[in-house]
Order: C-alpha cells, then sequence, then structure tokens
C-alpha cells in the first residue's frame, strides 16, 4: 500500500471490532479517521456499537467524505441515534480553519496587550505578570525561564 494503510484480513477485522465494541460503550467521544487511498472508507463502528455508547456520547466521523467509518453517518449533518451525537461533517479542516486563525490572533493580541502601556503606546514589561514569566525565556542577555536554564556540568 505504499507505506500507507492497507486492508486487513477479515479474520483480523472480526477481532478488531470485537476490541473496539468492548472499548466503544465506556467512551464519551470517538473520532475516526480511517482511510483506505482509492477505496471507500472502512466501516469500522456498527450500528450496535453506537447503540451501546452511553447518552451524551458523541462520534466524529472525519472519513465521512468517503463513505465514513461509522454506520449511520450522514454527511454535513449531526445525527442523534439514541442520544449519541454522530457529526458528519465533511472538510473539517477547512471549516476550522477560520475559526482557529480568529482563535490564534485574539490570544496573540491579548499577549502582545500585556506588554504595552496603553497610554504612552510604548514597550513596557511587567516581569512579575504570570504570563510574561510563564513565556520570557531570556532578559538582558540570560536565559530566565527555568525550563531552559543550562544543566550544570556532570
Amino acid at each position: 500500500a505504499g507505506g500507507y494503510a492497507k486492508e486487513m484480513s477479515k479474520e483480523y477485522q472480526a477481532k478488531q471490532a470485537a476490541l473496539v465494541a468492548e472499548h466503544i460503550k465506556k467512551q464519551d467521544i470517538v473520532i475516526t479517521t480511517a482511510l483506505i487511498p482509492g477505496r471507500p472508507a472502512p466501516r469500522l463502528i456498527s450500528a450496535a456499537m453506537v447503540q451501546s455508547m452511553r447518552p451524551g456520547s458523541v462520534i466524529v466521523d472525519l472519513a465521512v467524505e468517503r463513505g465514513g467509518n461509522v454506520e449511520g453517518v450522514q454527511p454535513d449533518a449531526v445525527t442523534d441515534v439514541n442520544g449519541v451525537k454522530i457529526v458528519g461533517y465533511r472538510n473539517v479542516p477547512g471549516r476550522l480553519a477560520a475559526s482557529a486563525s480568529s482563535l490564534y490572533a485574539r490570544n496573540l493580541l491579548n499577549f502582545v496587550e500585556l506588554l504595552i502601556d496603553k497610554k504612552t503606546k510604548t514597550l513596557a514589561v511587567n516581569w512579575d505578570d504570570e504570563i510574561v514569566k510563564a513565556t520570557a525565556l531570556t532578559r538582558d542577555g540570560a536565559v530566565v525561564h527555568p525550563n531552559f536554564q543550562p544543566k550544570p556540568a556532570a
């Protein structure tokens, strides 16, 4: 399979399904991603496995574009099966990119605002601030973060 996943024997698949069935009923969230190049996505979670999960559990099927790993998944929908939600959104990375960028930008702005005096709009680092202490690696040419201190010679 060119270094990528390949289809397993029927015997292996049966053992794998039994193992998944035993564990899935204890899980609150399951995320599936299995794909085989050029083929439909392998069915990893049966309807019976979904039924065995507690209400409030969530399954996210990231292979829905190729048929999905979960029996009953619906493309671009959230399906409720006896209180278990099956999320089948296509192109999840594309759906999250804007949110991830926005979150990163907001966090970066909040961090930079810690370093600037709002009145004078000049750099004013409060070296006693908890976030500054946790993120500062060096100060005045010396390593100040404990995780990056030089190791003493043995």
